[in-house]
């Protein structure tokens, strides 16, 4: 579908992104109970808000939110119940917003007239290690909240670091950063903005993990297990470095397009798949006081089938979890193939934004699993 001559793309997305918060707003004020109970709440907020608190459910009735810690209780509330995590409503609408937004990007990219680039690419992945380290001072805040000792960072300020709206954080301190840095190169203060736009995000990861390990020090409820950290990382560099030698030297084809870029979406996967693996399998052996589970559909899946078909004996030597992590780099390799030189010299902005995207939602989980183990939470 085609927009009406004239009209700028830019101001259609700005106007339909105003007009939808608009909606929503009016609507929720017009019909509490519909719209923001009903609706907003249960899907949105009300999941957000019983995962700051560490609540098995949180219930909306009468204006009010009451916070219930047991399965029995949620399931004799009356009112409208929200649980932690996603339903198919929540996934899909943040789906829909995901593509939306991206689409905006692709707009403002296009009016700033940013040249994509290998280097803008390696700009923004301490973003995706800064996304991950972010979501692990929730965990924390959580991990107090269980143990009664308050809160790191006090409800409602802890909603923008909890999942789903941790997304738009970083989104906005992303998006800012590039503007930023962006205005700053036009203005001649930079040579450049790529450097700059890392710096940023590096000095925003130093500083959450620096945060993280100071919590560690001195507090006797996080612990310090850096052996997972030193697995997780040297393995995953080792399967880059595998998979960039053996491509090289047998099917440089796979990495015609990505070039070097490829590695690193490999290398962020498995970090991902390596982290699982340590976290549902190994946790005992590398001492760590938290029997993990896993949350996602694909990763249960995975563990289940893989505990019904293989022998009993094997998955007591080795763990169930061991094929997510070649299913991940697997994934991982297919999709840098995928993304041929074609790609990137009929639509740059689009493959460029495309393969952010994929290796972010590798990282980012990858990092949050990773740095939950190595805290012991």
């Amino acid at each position: 579908m085609e927009l009406p001559e004239g009209l700028d793309p830019a101001r259609a997305w700005l106007a339909a992104f105003v007009g939808g918060i608009v909606l929503t707003v009016v609507g929720a004020i017009a019909f509490p109970r519909q719209v923001y109970d009903g609706f907003l709440w249960r899907y949105f907020w009300g999941p957000v808000d019983a995962d700051a608190h560490g609540a098995t459910c949180a219930v909306r009735s009468g204006g009010m939110t009451e916070r219930l810690y047991t399965r029995s209780a949620c399931a004799a509330a009356e009112g409208v119940t929200a649980t932690p995590g996603y339903t198919t409503t929540s996934t899909v609408s943040y789906a829909l917003i995901l593509v939306f937004m991206l689409v905006g990007v692709l707009l403002l990219l296009r009016k700033l007239d940013v040249q994509m680039s290998h280097r803008f690419y390696v700009a923004l992945f301490p973003y995706m290690l800064f996304g991950g380290a972010l979501r692990v001072v929730e965990d924390v805040n959580a991990t107090f909240v269980r143990e009664n000792v308050g809160m790191l960072i006090p409800f409602p300020s802890v909603a923008l670091i909890i999942s789903p709206f941790i997304y738009f954080t970083m989104f906005g301190f992303t998006l800012a950063a590039l503007v930023g840095t962006i205005y700053l190169a036009r203005r001649d203060v930079l040579e450049a903005f790529e450097p700059a736009l890392a710096t940023v995000g590096a000095a925003a990861l130093a500083v959450t993990v620096g945060a993280l390990l100071y919590v560690s020090a001195t507090s006797s409820i996080v612990g310090f297990y850096p052996a997972v950290a030193i697995i997780v990382l040297v393995g995953a560099t080792l399967v880059a470095s595998a998979f960039w030698w053996g491509s090289q030297r047998y099917a440089p084809y796979i990495n015609e397009g990505t070039g070097r870029m490829g590695t690193l979406v490999v290398w962020g996967h498995s970090v991902d798949g390596i982290a699982n693996v340590l976290s549902l399998d190994w946790n005992e052996e590398l001492g760590l006081p938290v029997a993990y589970g896993s949350k996602h559909v694909i990763n249960d899946a995975v563990v289940r089938i893989t505990g019904s078909v293989q022998p009993e004996w094997l998955s007591e030597a080795i763990g169930t979890a061991w094929p997510f992590m070649l299913i991940k780099i697997g994934a991982a390799i297919a999709v840098v193939w995928v993304f041929d030189r074609q790609i990137f010299e009929e639509s740059p902005r689009y493959a460029y934004l495309l393969l952010i995207a994929i290796l972010a939602v590798g990282l980012g989980p990858g990092t949050r699993d990773m740095l939950r183990a190595t805290l012991g939470i």
